[in-house]
């Protein structure tokens, strides 16, 4: 995220979690020309994305919306220590607000990403229907109160993808910082729209590859070993 506070407006396309964006994956140093093209490609890419997601169709949107939620019930296990932590919807993001409420009644704890401030890993707080929200940066709903846990399962909302399940998104880096920093790692489900595929998303050294992603509209992708 840039100064402005906008999830749009990152020319960087991702805030790194340390020094590693200043080097290749052979600890030589990355061509700064080609990060910048790389960062102003990514941010016209998620303009596109962004106005594709919202032109969809709502009855599209469900269809892909409920076939992820069945996908979600086969990678996100039941045992009594999953914690798992999905988002508040915004901009035409799949709505799984339905799948959280049934997943706490079959005895799931559920969280949400709690962004406490710019260049900061978030937090996970618990959530329960019913819980008071408050609203954190940009105006996106969490629990105003409760314990905060380490989830066992992340699913996060995408603006695009690749079949390398690498994930692209509003260009703020929380996701990508947040799993950085997390010293047990959950696995990672990133979820969009069929539509949102890409070629590739050019993935740099800060980026993380998500574990599984889930379109909806064929069987979900998982990253290669």
């Amino acid at each position: 995220m840039n100064e402005t506070g906008d999830p749009d407006d990152a020319d960087r396309g991702g805030s790194p979690p340390c020094f590693l964006h200043e080097l290749g994956p052979d600890g030589a140093p990355l061509d700064s020309r080609q990060a910048s093209d790389v960062a102003r490609w990514r941010k016209a890419e998620r303009a596109r994305l962004i106005e594709l997601r919202g032109a969809l169709p709502p009855e599209e949107r469900a269809r892909h919306t409920a076939a992820i939620a069945h996908a979600l019930d086969g990678l996100v296990d039941g045992r009594a220590d999953t914690v798992v932590s999905l988002y508040w919807p915004i901009r035409a993001e799949p709505d799984l607000r339905p799948w959280m409420r049934a997943a706490c009644e079959r005895g799931l704890r559920v969280a949400l990403p709690v962004a406490i401030a710019l260049g900061r890993p978030m937090t996970f707080r618990e959530w329960r229907p019913g819980a008071a929200m408050a609203r954190g940066l940009w105006k996106i709903p969490h629990p105003a109160e409760g314990l905060d846990v380490s989830p066992t399962h992340v699913v996060a909302p995408l603006v695009g993808f690749d079949a390398a399940c690498y994930r692209l998104g509003y260009g703020g880096g929380f996701f990508d910082r947040t799993l950085a920093a997390m010293e047990h790692k959950p696995t990672v489900i990133g979820v969009g729209y069929p539509q949102l595929r890409m070629a590739t998303i050019f993935p740099q050294p800060h980026d993380i590859p998500m574990d599984w992603i889930v379109s909806g509209g064929a069987p979900p992708l998982r990253r290669r070993a």
